[in-house]
């Protein structure tokens, strides 16, 4: 049982939690997640890992309601519990210093693109992080981005905040005026695609992370199956991160709409 310490609503179906889990809070790495079980008889909900503090021995996780599952999850609130909390799973995200990066999140993909910000930045990276939402209030964790940040753009698909446009308008504009070394991307599927395409004409290494299509964290469900290379990858056991130019987005896309 994982006791909830603390609960920020982000938007009418996005929380941030914040979860006692000690032995995790101390070995997660970016790029990692956690399975959650919300009650006892609940299914498993792979979710990644935004933020842990070690000395307080708790992990912080955003989830959005989708099915029932994850709103049972978002209906807790302080001093409630988490049925279990397992991990930290999947593959940690390679850091080193690469030049300038761009990081690129859309909705609550910002979430998991939190962490690997926050290292790049301490492995003397210059980071310029574009936000994207449909609207100012699903875009999440603007400060604690900023933080780690050299420059912030944000991009709305309404114009009420930020720039008006899509995620791929702020990566190119970056792209047009100084050299970009690495881009990383993470949330929809459809944007992570649109992402890959515009830097492959660039030819600028792109990083994504697929952590949307996960369901069981273990690689025996088979659900999270992709295409990368030619080669048939699991998600939660091979990544969640791959090489962005690699991966079949069209058959990804068209697995994930299974799940509808």
């Amino acid at each position: 049982m994982n006791r909830i310490i603390a609960k920020k609503q982000f938007s009418e179906k996005v929380v941030c939690l914040e979860v006692e889990a000690p032995m995790i809070a101390r070995s997660r790495r970016p790029g990692h997640f956690v399975i959650v079980i919300c009650g006892e008889k609940g299914e498993r909900i792979p979710l990644t890992i935004a933020d842990s503090d070690p000395e307080r021995g708790t992990i912080t996780l955003v989830v959005q309601a989708i099915g029932p599952s994850t709103t049972d999850i978002c209906a807790l609130n302080p001093g409630d519990y988490l049925h279990d909390v397992v991990g930290p799973l999947g593959r940690a995200t390679h850091i080193e210093n690469y030049g300038t990066v761009v990081c690129c999140g859309g909705g609550v993909g910002v979430a998991p693109l939190l962490p690997i910000i926050k290292a790049l930045k301490q492995a003397g990276n210059k980071v310029v992080s574009v936000l994207a939402a449909r609207t100012k209030d699903l875009i999440i964790l603007e400060e604690q981005v900023a933080e780690y940040s050299d420059e912030l753009i944000i991009m709305t698909d309404d114009g009420s905040y930020g720039s008006k446009g899509l995620v791929t308008d702020g990566v190119e504009s970056v792209i047009n005026r100084e050299n970009v070394d690495l881009v990383v991307t993470i949330g929809p599927a459809v944007m992570m695609k649109f992402v890959s395409l515009l830097t492959a004409r660039y030819n600028i290494p792109t990083m994504a992370s697929l952590n949307t299509i996960m369901v069981d964290g273990t690689g025996m469900c088979g659900a999270c199956r992709v295409t990368v290379d030619g080669r048939m990858r699991f998600v939660c056991v091979d990544g969640p991160e791959f090489d962005a130019h690699k991966v079949d987005f069209d058959e990804m896309i068209m697995r994930l709409r299974s799940y509808n």
